[in-house]
């Protein structure tokens, strides 16, 4: 497994422990590291994707709200919500990362920590998220190769 499906494991794992908005979130990082292993370069993506999806909560959430018009938010199951807000977050804040990469890699890690119906939920959404996005930003992607463990 490369270190970016690790790491965005990882950052599933964190925002699904952390609960409502009440939490102290940042001890909640903390003490999530603390008690599990994981090498240095999957940490701090991890904890650059929590902290990304932390401070752009309501932007992210706000793009899902407008594809959604099905499901609100709050009814959606906390997997499945948290596997999007991160694939959000990483379409429209990590240039670096192919807008399909980031797609394929959350319909992934929600059919595999999510329900039988995860997957394609996941994937409904997300595609409806990437072709709200502009044409060149869509169109780059095109060009890309599948991820590597650096990707």
């Amino acid at each position: 497994m490369g270190f970016r499906r690790k790491s965005r494991e990882l950052a599933l794992q964190i925002l699904f422990s952390m609960g409502g908005p009440g939490e102290n979130r940042s001890a909640s990082v903390q003490e999530f590291f603390s008690a599990l292993e994981a090498p240095g370069d999957a940490r701090e993506f991890s904890s650059e994707l929590v902290s990304g999806v932390l401070a752009h909560r309501q932007e992210i959430d706000a793009k899902i709200a407008e594809v959604s018009s099905n499901w609100k938010l709050s009814r959606m199951g906390r997997v499945d919500l948290n596997v999007i807000r991160i694939a959000v977050f990483e379409l429209f804040y990590c240039g670096d990362i192919p807008p399909r990469v980031s797609i394929n890699e959350a319909v992934d890690i929600g059919k595999k920590y999510g329900t039988e119906k995860s997957g394609a939920f996941v994937n409904g959404i997300l595609d409806n998220i990437y072709h709200g996005l502009p044409v060149e930003d869509r169109e780059e992607d095109r060009e890309e190769g599948p991820e590597t463990d650096g990707a």
